[in-house]
């Protein structure tokens, strides 16, 4: 991947340097000419198209921004009524994310996201154990955050 950025650089400075002008809309010109060529020629790297990792990050980030939206004004709702109806609970969950940074990531959107905190990972690294503010259903809960947030996590990562 670092070697199809390099090579990226590389083709959009050469661009910039074949018509003379050292400027910002000409280094963006020279750098989609180089994703279209790097792309065209993806099947002869060995490693898979890196503007596929890069569209993977983006769409982690977004679905992270929307679940902040989503769950502030769900745990706002909470707050604002007369009358404190929650059942805070704490769940494991289990995980298919293998490495410390993939678990890190995940424990970090989880504790980020309101109206939920990542309390303690167990030694394996297989099971998260999660205190959410209102749950209803340990295993919906849990269902939602590996449909979700996981998966998300193996795209960027794997």
């Amino acid at each position: 991947m670092a070697l199809q950025i390099l090579l990226n650089l590389i083709i959009s400075f050469v661009w910039m340097f074949l018509h003379n002008d050292w400027s910002a809309p000409r280094f963006i010109v020279g750098y989609i000419i180089g994703i279209l060529f790097i792309g065209l020629l993806s099947r002869f790297w060995p490693h898979d198209f890196y503007m596929k990792r890069v569209w993977a990050i983006f769409k982690l980030l977004v679905l992270f921004i929307k679940e902040l939206f989503v769950s502030s004004f769900v745990v706002i709702g909470l707050i604002v009524r007369p009358k404190l109806a929650i059942r805070p609970g704490i769940f494991a969950m289990q995980t298919e994310l293998k490495t410390d940074w993939e678990i890190t990531v995940l424990s970090c959107l989880i504790c980020l996201t309101p109206g939920t905190l990542t309390l303690d990972v167990s030694k394996d690294g297989r099971t998260l154990y999660i205190h959410a503010m209102d749950m209803d259903d340990a295993e919906l809960l849990s269902q939602q955050i590996k449909d979700s947030f996981e998966k998300a996590i193996m795209e960027v990562t794997r």
